[in-house]
């Protein structure tokens, strides 16, 4: 096997290549010409991505590659690679790997030796992101959260106190559960924006308190038809709940000599009582300043 990231000269390319999430106008020329000159297209749903290389009249040949087959089926495209030939990598709708097939395949071919190249283009979480009106100088993508309701809100809980703005993708049976989970643990007053079937003819972005975005989907079944993405605001102390005394500062010194990060901040608040995720950023600033 090739050493990581030692490229093999005689390979061919893996394109990861970006299509619309809906607006066909949004496909890049280079990805065009990408898909036009490979040798072959891994494609997550073959009948899907016939459909956009028809209408652009691109004639290259399609083979599947997607969650259930790429890690055994990932050999063959990796013997195409090495014998030569390029290959482009595309799944369903926008970039490639996000919430999507195809990691164990750039991950085989850069073991080979084999180039990576990205071609970027569309990707919902940042269409979103870009008109949510939402801090995005920081921010998390979380992909789906989980299916069941008890594992979700422990996600959710997990999540509650983070300070950057967070990305959702969640599939519109479940939007509005989603919604109602977040609600319950986030509290009703979080900002946040759903943004429901991005570039296509009826795309929505509405922002709202979480309890006004909750009712309003749960009285419009319109808003639970579609590709969503959510996006909500980070989490903001109370005024005055952002205060960390001299004291607990201290003590966060201490054991930031003797014990990990996130374990110094864990044992701070519980000597303290004060939060563990302002102690927690608290520490990731004296490690920056240190």
């Amino acid at each position: 096997m090739t050493a990581p990231d030692a490229v093999n000269s005689t390979a061919g390319v893996l394109y990861v290549v970006a299509t619309p999430i809906g607006n066909l106008e949004d496909i890049s020329a280079r990805a065009l010409r990408v898909l036009r000159e490979v040798a072959l297209i891994a494609a997550e749903d073959t009948r899907h991505s016939a459909r956009l290389l028809q209408h652009f009249g691109i004639a290259t040949a399609l083979a599947a590659c997607h969650e259930h087959n790429e890690r055994d089926e990932g050999g063959r495209f990796i013997g195409r690679l090495l014998a030569g030939e390029d290959v482009a990598l595309v799944s369903d709708a926008g970039t490639p790997l996000i919430s999507d097939p195809g990691y164990h395949l750039v991950r085989q071919a850069r073991a080979a030796g084999v180039r990576v190249v990205p071609v970027p283009g569309a990707c919902a979480l940042v269409a979103a992101l870009s008109a949510a009106g939402l801090p995005s100088d920081r921010f998390i993508f979380e992909g789906f959260l989980p299916a069941r309701e008890a594992a979700r809100r422990a996600r959710l809980e997990h999540l509650r106190e983070e300070p950057r703005t967070l990305i959702f993708y969640e599939a519109p049976h479940r939007i509005l559960e989603c919604l109602q989970d977040l609600e319950a643990v986030f509290g009703e007053d979080r900002p946040a924006v759903l943004g429901r079937e991005l570039t296509k003819t009826f795309e929505t972005l509405k922002g709202l308190p979480l309890a006004q975005l909750r009712a309003w989907v749960e009285a419009d079944s319109n808003q639970q038809r579609g590709e969503c993405v959510l996006v909500v605001g980070g989490w903001q102390a109370s005024e005055g709940e952002d205060e960390v005394g001299a004291d607990a500062r201290r003590v966060l010194q201490l054991l930031l000599a003797e014990l990990p990060l996130k374990r110094a901040a864990a044992v701070a608040a519980q000597i303290t009582g004060v939060r563990k995720n302002l102690l927690y950023q608290l520490a990731l600033q004296e490690k920056d300043q240190g």
